[in-house]
């Protein structure tokens, strides 16, 4: 991996901190792992394990693995309270709900079931 990030993912992230977006800070403090781009088809995913960044294809197994293994750390509920909160709040041509769907088809939400 690249130890240079480019601007435009540097701004996005430090958008994100700010809050008010939907990958945003709340009030509480609550961290999000989920930072949509280019209308729900990219996603920068956060790994609280790790402390990294990824941006990945919310269509690819490499987003399916990543939400697995967060799962199975035990973020498996929050990452998908956020996806159908995404759901809710934006258009339906973004996808989230299609994304939710592959994801439960796919288990990545009982690994955390299995780890506990």
């Amino acid at each position: 991996m690249a130890a240079n990030t480019s601007k435009t993912a540097r701004a996005s992230v430090k958008a994100g901190q700010k809050g008010g977006s939907a990958g945003g800070l709340n009030v509480l403090g609550e961290f999000k792992y989920l930072i949509p781009l280019n209308n729900g088809k990219h996603v920068y995913l956060r790994n609280l394990t790790n402390g990294k960044t990824l941006h990945l294809a919310t269509g690819s197994e490499a987003f399916t693995e990543a939400v697995k293994a967060l799962a199975a750390a035990g973020h498996g509920a929050k990452i998908k309270a956020e996806i159908e909160g995404l759901a809710a709040k934006q258009p339906a041509d973004q996808g989230w709900d299609t994304t939710l769907k592959t994801l439960e088809e796919a288990d990545a939400f009982a690994a955390e079931a299995v780890a506990a």
